[in-house]
């Protein structure tokens, strides 16, 4: 934990915060959840009791998966991650419970993000898709848009995370440049799928 000055987005107070630098989820099991809902990044103003969301550097590392996901707006390089790892960037809290959740449900995030891109195209829509769950194995997963100021749930059946599988399968080179500590995204996605 580091302190830092925070500033209320509601009053413009400032205020010190202590701010997580990393959890690693096996010696501290307990701050995985308060990472996966988003409370470990928040905190609410002692003057205005408005809540804010801390955006801060941060490493999520879990060992038993193997899986490294940094949270950050700098540009990172992808070396130094250890062998077998899967390494991750994200930009934002979300982009990091998203993460979380996707390879907690037992899933490869590349092809998540195949589903999404095949997904606006059946939709018809140019929305930024959030995996929310998979209820079971081999059952539908279940998205979230935003549409007209409210959050739209789509359900999608895992034949489309199979099919999109079998798309990377095919194309190797597609997996191959996710090794490292990289940002897989839609940005990502479409230099690949137009």
């Amino acid at each position: 934990m580091s302190d830092i000055t925070v500033c209320c987005s509601r009053c413009g107070a400032e205020h010190s915060a202590s701010v997580p630098q990393s959890v690693n989820v096996a010696t501290d099991p307990d701050l995985k959840e308060k990472v996966r809902s988003g409370e470990l990044f928040t905190w609410q103003c002692p003057h205005c009791g408005a809540a804010n969301l801390l955006q801060v550097p941060f490493l999520y590392h879990d060992p038993n998966e193997r899986l490294m996901l940094v949270l950050t707006d700098a540009p990172l390089g992808a070396e130094g991650l250890p062998e077998g790892y899967t390494g991750r960037i994200v930009r934002t809290v979300g982009d990091l419970i998203e993460k979380i959740k996707i390879f907690d449900a037992g899933l490869d995030d590349l092809v998540v993000e195949m589903c999404k891109f095949v997904t606006c195209q059946e939709l018809k829509k140019d929305v930024p898709l959030r995996f929310v769950r998979t209820d079971g194995a081999d059952a539908e997963m279940t998205f979230a848009y935003p549409e007209k100021g409210e959050m739209q749930l789509v359900a999608v059946g895992f034949n489309v995370y199979e099919d999109c599988a079998a798309i990377l399968q095919r194309n190797p080179h597609i997996r191959s440049s996710a090794l490292g500590l990289v940002t897989i995204d839609q940005a990502w996605l479409s230099r690949y799928f137009q």
